[in-house]
């Protein structure tokens, strides 16, 4: 049986036996919309599963990416046809080195060349006949707006920490740039959907040219195993902050399963901006750091791309390799070679990488003669003004330099602005004392990774270089501290490219250093670089992603939103929303019901800042009080008097004041305490240290209260805030360590309140005082909206296998949002629960009327 996974194009090519299920009959093509979208297109938006399963039996992953891995050139001999090669050279095509040999790979992208629209059905058949890639054809005025004015202009400078303060630095954004960027978007996603099978194939989104397809690829399959890496940088919050559609970005990346990153510090800064932005807090659990998106968890991984050893080493030993290294050595010979190669762009730092070499042979006039600086400037990807100008600095630059210092038979800096076969710029690498990488700002950057493959060599190398096979191999580096690699290269020189002067003396460092510091370096780097190679990182990638999707078939998922706001809510299968029409029902033919409900976030929004209580929920409680067959009780974390005063009306309400530290059965009793407490000296310690925390955390405040003190952080900054809550509560649980008081963190607030004080006394209360008066409840509805309130849910749960309730008792236990809880069922916020006890007055007043019209004559 012939398998599904091929290595190369050869074994593509040969046997007539190879079949591919879904190329067999020629595929319909999913239209191509020249126009621009405005919105994401409605149809198929209302799936709720994936569609019938897949016949593929084994993994099959599909990797998209703006580029397809592919070189096109048409042939010379005047038929015009197309010829279709591997681009050894691309990432995607590398990473299949870390997936099994029965992973089956499908690329969907772009193609650098133009195809014309009478070609495209040909060119897509044979390239999935042939390489398994299905090409997105898109037109070039789109293209250009897409790639050229949104990714290049817009969000490529953004990522790199460059600001549109002028339209000169970057570009000011552009509404019809950003439609340009979501059609594209969605025309890739038309191409994934002609050949997924979602309920087995895993999909691999690659960078930021393609960050809002998660979210098509979400709307139309709930269920789609989805990865995304980012392989630029993610700034600060500060920065991104300042994206017109920053919250479309983000919640489009959030559809993914697993979010991809080079460094800690990227990952850091796209959850502080989750957390900022859309109120989204992480959590870190065995390692693994996830976001809680609507009852879905977002996986973040923080990995570096490694390069690819096999085809590095395949160059190496190539005999141009061999022939250029003995070029070299003797165009240098006598000299130290210091290398730069860098893109031709105004994020890699070159200009202050020239500055720094002046500064050197400035201040260390020794070096002339004998040092060198070879600058390889690789053709710049994008365009524009700023490329010019980079240029000609660069040009001007090197020019002063060797005029200044050069002499005849010498020459400071060697620049090499043209492309490089691989093996030439191997051969550089090979002869290189130090290799310096000065970026202002970079995503990754593989250089340095190169630089100590080729400099670890080979026999035939050393031989070239003179060099026996059991002399250790050494080398340098010096990079910049803002780039991705620097963090995994603890043996290099790190260095701010701002800092001309101490560039200048990294560099003088590092041909100072002695040899046997080298080797200790280079073998501490080659050790990591040779086994975190490409191949590594793809493997651990799909790992990762495997296990982040593994609970996809238990999951019970819809989707809400529209457009770019479109998201999925998952939720496990015995947790769900509470219909109004069954509980409801349930109420109607019951006679005895026990209603606990909680008043501040499930009655009240959390978030508001009203004194004042909410006249509509008083009025449904004081309806829901007049019904005989039930007992209300309302609980709050407020204090007696404020409760007493907004609930004068409701005469038969029960209500617990303080978290139920105070109790009161009805409007005509007296309050009691539910919990002993001898004294409240505890307070003198804790409200200083309160106070200190108030004074330093600017939105914050404390209040007060008969039994508890809270101190509140709801308007402060959120992650300052949080951060000195964390302290606040270390801080008080030791200097209260002796006291009869427990100290607890909940939504934006630190509590500390006598031991035993919980949610939980009131609903015993309540069902103990029903059971002496010969009420079983047969209706248990209790509803709360955060941690505290999870104490009443246990004790409810807990109830109904023993004798506080009816036999036959229906209880529904109701959280508010989807959130992990011990409560079986949900409402969304607060409306709904004033529209659901609405419905329960409705069912009271109609009871009532129907026994008045039964008993009238």
């Amino acid at each position: 049986m012939v398998s599904r996974s091929y290595s190369n194009l050869l074994e593509l090519a040969s046997g007539d036996s190879l079949t591919f299920s879904r190329a067999e009959k020629r595929l319909p093509r999913v239209k191509t919309v020249a126009g621009l979208l405005t919105e994401i297109d409605d149809e198929t938006s209302n799936s709720v599963t994936s569609d019938a399963p897949s016949s593929i039996s084994q993994d099959r992953i599909i990797i998209v990416g703006n580029q397809l891995p592919l070189r096109a050139q048409r042939r010379s001999d005047g038929n015009g046809e197309w010829i279709f090669s591997w681009d050894d050279d691309s990432l995607l095509l590398q990473l299949k080195d870390g997936l099994g040999e029965d992973v089956e790979v499908i690329y969907v992208g772009s193609l650098k060349e133009e195809i014309s629209p009478s070609e495209q059905d040909d060119v897509a058949q044979t390239l999935l006949e042939t390489f398994k890639c299905v090409p997105a054809f898109i037109p070039p005025d789109l293209f250009s707006k897409f790639y050229h004015g949104f990714c290049k202009q817009q969000l490529w400078p953004l990522f790199h920490y460059m600001l549109p303060l002028s339209p000169d630095l970057g570009g000011r954004f552009d509404r019809s740039l950003w439609r340009a960027y979501v059609s594209v978007n969605k025309i890739f996603a038309d191409k994934v959907m002609e050949v997924i099978s979602p309920d087995d194939d895993y999909v691999w989104v690659h960078d930021y040219h393609l960050m809002v397809l998660p979210t098509f690829l979400r709307r139309r399959f709930n269920r789609v195993k989805l990865g995304f890496f980012l392989h630029s940088p993610f700034p600060s919050s500060e920065i991104y902050r300042t994206l017109p559609v920053r919250d479309e970005l983000l919640r489009a990346l959030l559809n993914s399963d697993l979010i991809g990153f080079h460094t800690f510090d990227y990952a850091r800064h796209f959850l502080s901006c989750c957390s900022r932005m859309l109120g989204l807090s992480y959590q870190s659990k065995r390692g693994y750091v996830g976001l809680e998106y609507y009852g879905r968890t977002v996986s973040i991984k923080i990995l570096p791309v490694g390069i690819h050893l096999v085809q590095l080493q395949n160059v190496l030993d190539l005999p141009e390799t061999e022939a250029k290294v003995a070029e070299l050595q003797g165009q240098f010979r006598g000299q130290i070679i210091l290398l730069g190669v860098d893109d031709m762009d105004i994020f890699k730092g070159i200009s202050l990488k020239l500055l720094a070499m002046e500064q050197l042979l400035i201040q260390h006039p020794e070096k002339r003669g004998k040092v060198v600086l070879v600058q390889i400037a690789n053709p710049a990807r994008g365009r524009g003004k700023d490329v010019q100008e980079v240029q000609c600095e660069t040009s001007a630059t090197v020019k002063r330099i060797n005029e200044t210092f050069g002499r005849p038979g010498y020459e400071p800096v060697v620049l090499i602005d043209r492309s490089l076969h691989s093996y030439e710029r191997l051969a550089y690498y090979v002869i290189a004392e130090c290799c310096l990488v000065t970026a202002v700002r970079d995503g990754m950057n593989l250089i340095p990774y190169e630089y100590i493959i080729c400099r670890q060599g080979n026999e035939k190398l050393d031989d070239v270089l003179g060099v026996g096979p059991s002399v250790p191999k050494k080398s340098m580096l010096v990079v910049s501290e803002f780039i991705g690699c620097s963090p995994s290269l603890s043996g290099a020189i790190r260095v701010n490219p701002w800092n001309i002067d101490a560039v200048a003396e990294a560099m003088d460092s590092a041909l100072m250093v002695s040899e046997s510091e080298k080797q200790l370096r280079h073998e501490k780097h080659y050790r990591y670089v040779s086994t975190h190679d490409v191949g590594y990182w793809a493997n651990s990638f799909l790992q990762d992603l495997e296990r982040s999707c593994r609970d996809h078939v238990r999951r019970r998922c819809w989707g809400i939103g529209f457009g770019l706001g479109f998201r999925v809510i998952a939720l496990d299968p015995n947790f769900r929303k509470l219909s109004v029409e069954h509980i409801v029902s349930a109420y109607k033919r019951t006679k005895s019901r026990a209603i606990l409900l909680d008043y501040d976030g499930a009655m009240l929004m959390q978030s508001s800042m009203s004194s004042t209580q909410n006249a509509e929920a008083v009025g449904i409680l004081k309806n829901l009080c007049k019904d005989p067959k039930n007992v209300v009780f309302l609980v709050s974390g407020k204090d007696r008097e404020t409760l007493d005063e907004w609930f004068s009306s409701c005469e038969k309400l029960g209500i617990a004041a303080e978290h139920g530290y105070f109790l009161r059965s009805s409007g005509n009793a007296e309050w009691e305490t539910c919990v002993a407490v001898p004294d409240f000296d505890w307070k003198q310690i804790a409200e200083p240290v309160m106070q200190l925390y108030t004074e330093t955390t600017d939105g914050s405040y404390i209040e007060t209260k008969e039994s508890a003190l809270v101190w509140n952080y709801q308007y402060a900054d959120r992650d300052f805030g949080s951060c000195q809550a964390k302290e606040l509560l270390d801080h008080l649980e030791s200097v209260l360590a002796n006291e009869p008081v427990s100290v607890k963190s909940g939504l934006h607030m630190v509590e500390v309140k006598p031991q035993g004080v919980n949610k939980g006394l009131v609903a015993e209360r309540l069902l103990a005082t029903m059971k002496e008066k010969g009420m079983l409840p047969d209706f248990v509805l209790c509803i709360g909206d955060d941690r505290s309130d999870e104490d009443m849910f246990e004790v409810i749960i807990s109830a109904m296998a023993g004798p506080s309730l009816s036999p036959v008792a229906e209880v529904f236990a109701c959280t508010v949002g989807q959130k992990p809880s011990k409560a079986k069922y949900y409402l969304d916020d607060t409306s709904e629960i004033l529209r659901m006890l609405q419905g329960l007055v409705a069912a009271s007043e109609q009871a009532a009327k129907n026994a008045t019209s039964q008993t009238s004559p």
